[in-house]
């Protein structure tokens, strides 16, 4: 693995736990009424995007990032629409 890699991997974690309090929260108090649906809907289609691309250059840090935010993302829009 070389250091960019490694850099690019640090930085899809860091950038993608900063969702988890905002899912934590949620499903805890079962409250969604501040989260905005169209950010996170719009957010959603660019992280498709991105994993698409991810994909057809075969860049591991975009695939491992988005599929990590496509999974955490989709958990707050899902806590929206079930609690919102």
């Amino acid at each position: 693995m070389t250091f960019t890699t490694l850099l690019g991997l640090i930085g899809a974690i860091l950038v993608n736990v900063a969702f988890l309090p905002q899912f934590i929260k949620s499903w805890k108090t079962k409250k969604t009424e501040d989260i905005s649906l169209g950010m996170y809907s719009v957010y959603i289609v660019g992280i498709i995007i991105w994993l698409i691309y991810g994909v057809l250059i075969k860049d591991i840090p975009i695939i491992f990032s988005e599929i990590i935010g496509l999974t955490l993302v989709s958990s707050v829009l899902y806590l929206k629409l079930k609690y919102g």
